[in-house]
């Protein structure tokens, strides 16, 4: 198992590469972006298999085309508890 640093915004969090459980169907998800590794809120998983991810976008309900691998997809996290997020 290794542990990685992941930055976001004010923090560093410790992200368990070799313990990830399965995210069920319905999970709300963060998905982490290709271009600049930072993690994006509001998606949720409509379907997964062994390996990959199927997801949903929830600002207008529509299913993403592709799919996401494990690691780059994390169960969404609560920000601190500011009334903006």
């Amino acid at each position: 198992m290794t542990v990685t640093d992941v930055e976001t915004p004010g923090r560093v969090e410790q992200e368990s590469r070799g313990s990830q459980s399965p995210i069920t169907p319905g999970t709300k998800v963060e998905v982490r972006s290709s271009f600049d590794q930072r993690w994006t809120s509001g998606f949720e998983v409509v379907d997964s298999s062994d390996t990959v991810y199927r997801l949903r976008r929830l600002s207008d309900g529509t299913d993403l085309p592709g799919t996401f691998a494990r690691a780059d997809i994390r169960r969404e996290r609560r920000r601190g508890g500011q009334w903006w997020y």
